[in-house]
């Protein structure tokens, strides 16, 4: 397995690891039901994506709603 030969000093591992930040994902309105989703996914709340059904969403009861 290949071993650094040298340490990487602390400037240079800023710049090594300055890809890795973590970003929000981008959100865009569902042209079916106008909630926010993710883009290029189906949408969470109605399960449509590019003009069709594409996940089957299951109704919540209200016992699933409120578990108390």
């Amino acid at each position: 397995m290949g071993v650094p030969k040298r340490r990487k000093s602390h400037a240079s591992q800023g710049d090594h690891r300055a890809h890795q930040a973590l970003t929000v994902p981008t959100l865009e309105e569902c042209p079916h039901c106008h909630e926010r989703k993710q883009t290029h996914h189906a949408c969470p709340n109605c399960g449509y994506y590019a003009g069709r059904e594409a996940v089957r969403i299951k109704q919540r009861t209200p016992k699933e709603a409120n578990p108390s």
